[in-house]
């Protein structure tokens, strides 16, 4: 399955880069589990950040920001078979969530719930 990984990244940062590198970590953490399950990993700023780059991207926040972040998610969803949702105050996740439930995908809150990620594995 493609598993969309989802949780805070901007959230809680105050734009400082550092910050936003270490919840980009956070996200990436459970990505080698679910590709030793046979899953496909992805989180949304693995596509948003080089497009927003490729267009010019400057300021973290900028109308050029909103444009892309948010909205690569949304297409990602369309694509993705679930999704992860990992823990911390996310607006952008929280919406990844309400978007996938709407569409009927599967959102889990633990890796272990993820299918082939039991704990003893």
């Amino acid at each position: 399955m493609l598993i969309l990984i989802a949780g805070p990244y901007r959230s809680g940062t105050g734009d400082d880069p550092h910050k936003m590198a270490e919840n980009l970590k956070r996200l990436e953490a459970p990505s080698y589990a679910l590709f030793k399950a046979g899953h496909v990993p992805m989180i949304g700023e693995w596509v948003a950040l080089p497009v927003w780059n490729a267009a010019g991207g400057e300021t973290i926040g900028d109308a050029l920001h909103e444009e892309i972040f948010y909205p690569v998610a949304h297409r990602l969803l369309a694509l993705c078979d679930g999704v992860l949702r990992l823990p911390g105050d996310s607006k952008g996740a929280d919406n990844d969530v309400r978007i996938a439930r709407e569409r009927g995908i599967p959102v889990w809150h633990r890796l272990e719930d993820v299918p082939g990620c039991a704990a003893a594995e």
